[in-house]
């Protein structure tokens, strides 16, 4: 290998990049979308979609009828006819009768249902809910409270409690969550490294998918110009392959660290207080970590554009050739993002491990709890092992691919160059 040569092949590559419009205009604009994600996101799930919803509100006995018209009717909600609601008493007989009358009704009309409460509610807590939409999760959060009171007072009704003590029947279990550590006090748990553990995953897996497809296309595109041929005649197919990776992951790194500046100067100033809710438990150690392994899947990923790039000599088809290295970034992606409901499972603790997936789950996995060394360390191993094979196989590849133009090759004959010193 030819430092000299490498060296100046790599300023090469950075001065395309590092120094184009395009790199300044993606380390804002990621960012932008990441943050417009986050608050369309918020906006859908703030959307309740259910105005203008009708309910029949039905009780079997006259005392719970009361009882929960009087509650319910002073909702906000209901009281500015959001929801339109109506109170009935029926027997189990009538209702039945009653349900039979208004079906045709629940069928043309969606936004009407009936909640009919029984008089076992009161030992079991069950109202029956009767629509074309039965999973309709705003409204049952809107009235599971309120009807929980209701069916407690009377409940409690007349056996001598003290309003304290009602109150307290009443309250549901709220959950405070204490990390464990190594410090003396178990620490409280806000939703800051969840927030954080999305913003790795997010950052990860938008670079690895952009930087890959940017390092095909420059492939393709020195192909096409018959660049690659001029080069080629003072370097080696090898060291352009990793001159050209090298640039590209120089490039994503520098990149990766402006976007978490904001992250590093929360966790090593104290000029900025957060409110008690997002505060997140990271360290020096941590971004370190993520930065090395993001620096393992540049150039694991990018090995792997970068020999799709040189075996097709258009767009299209090595768009379809792309597939399984996509496949092998969107898996792990939603395997992060499913760890916000527990990270430690056994599908994520696993992928934070073996190679390609665990460059996207174990950041988001450390974020949430505290991963034992022996798995880092198992992670960073089985990584470089996936590189050190890589290159060599990717080298053989872009070698023979690089000088071809016109017929696509099939996948026996790109299998075939493997075999080629």
């Amino acid at each position: 290998m030819n430092i000299n040569k490498m060296i100046t092949l790599i300023k090469r590559e950075l001065r395309d990049t590092l120094y184009s419009k395009a790199f300044v205009f993606m380390t804002l604009l990621i960012p932008g979308i990441m943050i417009l994600s986050i608050g369309v996101q918020s906006l859908f799930m703030s959307i309740d979609g259910d105005e203008g919803t009708k309910i029949q509100v039905i009780s079997q006995s006259a005392k719970i009828s009361d009882k929960v018209k009087e509650k319910l009717s002073q909702l906000p909600f209901i009281k500015n006819n959001y929801y339109k609601v109506t109170f009935l008493q029926k027997s189990e007989s009538e209702f039945n009768d009653y349900y039979t009358e208004i079906k045709p009704q629940l069928l043309a009309d969606s936004k009407l249902s009936i909640i009919y409460i029984p008089d076992s509610v009161l030992f079991n807590k069950q109202v029956k809910f009767l629509s074309k939409n039965p999973i309709n999760n705003p409204l049952f959060m809107k009235l599971k409270g309120p009807l929980n009171e209701v069916f407690v007072d009377i409940y409690f009704e007349g056996k001598e409690l003290t309003k304290e003590e009602i109150d307290f029947a009443r309250l549901s279990v709220d959950f405070e969550g204490l990390r464990v550590t190594e410090d003396a006090k178990a620490k409280e748990e806000g939703f800051g490294n969840l927030i954080i553990s999305f913003v790795f995953t997010f950052l990860l897996y938008i670079s690895l998918l952009l930087l890959g497809q940017l390092m095909m296309r420059a492939v393709v595109e020195e192909k096409n110009n018959r660049i690659v041929e001029i080069i080629l005649s003072s370097i080696s197919s090898k060291d352009l392959m990793v001159g050209k990776i090298l640039g590209s992951t120089i490039t994503g790194l520098a990149q990766m660290a402006i976007w978490l500046s904001p992250i590093i100067l929360l966790i090593t100033t104290t000029w900025f207080a957060l409110p008690k809710e997002l505060t997140f438990n990271l360290n020096g150690w941590q971004i370190f970590y993520y930065l090395l392994n993001f620096l393992m899947g540049l150039l694991t990923y990018l090995s792997l554009f970068a020999t799709i790039g040189a075996i097709f000599d258009n767009d299209q088809d090595a768009q379809s050739g792309i597939w399984p290295i996509t496949l092998l970034i969107m898996i792990p992606f939603f395997i992060a993002l499913s760890l916000s409901n527990n990270p430690d499972n056994p599908v994520g603790t696993i992928a934070s491990i073996v190679p390609f997936a665990s460059i996207i789950v174990m950041p988001a996995r450390f974020t949430l709890i505290d991963v034992p060394v022996w798995q880092f360390i198992l992670s960073i191993v089985l990584d470089i092992a996936v590189i050190a094979a890589i290159f060599p196989l990717a080298g053989k590849i872009y070698k023979i691919g690089i000088l071809l133009t016109g017929k696509k090759p099939t996948w026996k004959e790109v299998f075939g160059w493997l075999k080629s010193e």
